[in-house]
């Protein structure tokens, strides 16, 4: 079993030639931008892996976690860029990133491995005026028997270190709806188990996630490799 640990949401940064059409630079450093504190928890479980990968480019730019054809891949500030520029953004961005993750995923599997894919996310704890009830999300397919059996083993890991978190499983978002992971089960239909770790991003500040939090999930990853 090899363990490859991702991070698509890790920064704000907008390249220097888009820089004009984001006039309101405050959002780049809201949930809207990027995901708080979930580079930071990135680089905590980076020893853990055999590969890693993570992006610097804001999702509003381009969403590296949906498919090509989602509504969403362009934000509503890059939506109206022309045809050209939109295939510039995904070549250079998209395609360089997904493609490097999903060579490597290859290259393990062909060499008989089962591969262990995290995707590192972290969620808004307030979202459109409701609250988020939950501390960590354990995004997979239910369907899919070795990412449940994955995503039981976390969550009882979890709660053994704290009780009091709130451990969900496919909340706040499902582990079906469209994302990387959710390409790459499609893609590797055998020896791939991927699940998304979403933390609420309350137990970050100023970019850094809490260290308990961190050190939990890391021994908690530690006990589906052993």
């Amino acid at each position: 079993m090899k363990l490859v640990i991702t991070c698509e949401h890790g920064g704000n940064e907008i390249p220097q030639k888009f820089n004009t059409i984001f006039s309101d630079k405050e959002i780049l450093n809201t949930h809207k931008g990027y995901d708080l504190g979930a580079l930071d928890v990135f680089n905590t479980l980076k020893p853990l892996a055999i590969y890693t990968n993570y992006s610097i480019i804001s999702r509003l730019l381009i969403e590296l976690n949906r498919s090509l054809w989602h509504q969403n891949l362009f934000s509503e500030y890059t939506k109206n860029l022309s045809v050209l520029e939109k295939k510039d953004i995904i070549k250079t961005y998209y395609y360089v990133y997904r493609n490097s993750v999903e060579n490597q995923i290859k290259t393990l599997i062909t060499n008989h491995n089962t591969v262990v894919h995290l995707s590192i996310h972290s969620f808004t704890p307030i979202l459109n005026g409701s609250v988020r009830n939950c501390d960590i999300g354990l995004l997979y397919d239910s369907s899919h028997q070795q990412e449940k059996k994955v995503a039981v083993q976390l969550k009882k890991a979890l709660h053994a270190i704290n009780p009091l978190w709130n451990v969900r499983f496919n909340y706040p978002y499902l582990g079906k709806a469209d994302g990387f992971t959710t390409h790459l089960r499609k893609r590797f239909h055998k020896n791939y188990i991927g699940i998304e770790i979403e933390i609420n991003q309350k137990f970050s500040k100023n970019n850094i996630m809490n260290l308990q939090l961190k050190e939990a999930v890391y021994k908690a990853i530690c006990t589906i490799q052993s």
